[in-house]
């Protein structure tokens, strides 16, 4: 009934801004059993006239799950403070397509936030030179030069989203 892939990952609904506390609440209830992640972007704000380096939830509301879920750990999640539900397909927790956790684990490379890249702008084409965008300029939809940000297309759980990343615009030599 349930996937025995160690390498699936899942998503699980939970209250918007309880992500992290719903993580260390899952990472207590099942010790090393399971990976949980709550992916994250490094963004700069101004506030007071001054920028600041913010970190925002990726994904506002969802925590992901990777690994082993049986009928018992399903069962487990339930009372968790925070979680909403599991995501299912059916009967079965609904398995998150293994294309959008690669370009996801792309971005996130070992940690769960997504720092900023580098990019060059010449003749309107983007080249990104280094950071978690390199080589996903396709998925780069628009850029805001002043905030220094990207909005950037991601698939997620069968729909397209849109985000935004922290971007430096380098110029040319």
């Amino acid at each position: 009934m349930f996937n025995n892939a160690q390498d699936s990952w899942y998503a699980i609904f939970v209250l918007t801004g309880e992500e992290d506390k719903v993580k260390e609440r899952l990472k207590y209830r099942f010790k090393d059993k399971l990976r949980i992640l709550v992916p994250k972007r490094r963004i700069k704000e101004r506030k007071n006239g001054e920028w600041h380096h913010n970190i925002k939830t990726l994904f506002p509301g969802y925590v992901l799950v990777n690994g082993s879920v049986s009928q018992e750990d399903y069962c487990n999640l339930q009372g968790v403070p925070g979680l909403i539900k599991m995501l299912r397909s059916g009967h079965t927790p609904l398995e998150i397509d293994s294309y959008e956790m690669e370009i996801l684990n792309r971005l996130i490379c070992n940690n769960e936030t997504i720092g900023f890249s580098n990019i060059l702008v010449e003749n309107k084409k983007i080249v990104v030179v280094d950071g978690p965008l390199l080589s996903l300029e396709g998925q780069i939809e628009s850029i805001d030069y002043r905030k220094g940000r990207a909005k950037v297309r991601l698939d997620f759980l069968g729909e397209a989203r849109t985000v935004d990343l922290g971007i430096s615009v380098l110029q040319p030599a």
